[in-house]
């Protein structure tokens, strides 16, 4: 509802004119009221499931990014990293190895030394061989 003023039409100018000269107010206007109009009928929003979704998506986001950060920070200040640090193979010194079918000297290297350079570790082994073929079964003796 809102309200209207709407000029007083039951007295004349006059009597407007005595009460200022007077030194009284003139009388005030009366008030009446109207129905509201169509624009300004408050519709509440509707939330929708796409809006609902979005909100979750930024929470989990929001959330992940304060988890790293965070660990990021720990590790900043000296506390141990989130993951184990990842340490290489211990190569084994005086082993043996027994050949399977298929396997080459390179093949070998990687069961050495799985994730070295190869190249000094199959130079080694050729050497120590005489450069002779590998057979099955046979062992190959790695001396590091």
């Amino acid at each position: 509802m809102a309200a209207l003023m709407r000029p007083r039409h039951d007295f004349d100018e006059y009597e407007d004119i005595e009460q200022i000269e007077i030194g009284r107010a003139p009388a005030r206007p009366r008030l009446a009221l109207v129905g509201e109009p169509r624009a300004a009928v408050r519709c509440s929003p509707l939330t929708t499931r796409a809006t609902y979704r979005r909100r979750r998506i930024l929470a989990v986001v929001l959330a992940l990014g304060i988890v790293v950060t965070v660990g990021k920070a720990g590790v900043a200040l000296g506390g141990t990293p989130l993951v184990a640090p990842e340490r290489p193979p211990a190569s084994p010194i005086g082993s043996s190895f027994v050949v399977r079918p298929g396997d080459s000297l390179w093949t070998i290297a990687q069961r050495i030394a799985p994730g070295a350079d190869l190249r000094p570790i199959v130079d080694a082994l050729a050497r120590d061989r005489a450069n002779a073929p590998l057979r099955p079964g046979e062992t190959v003796e790695y001396g590091g």
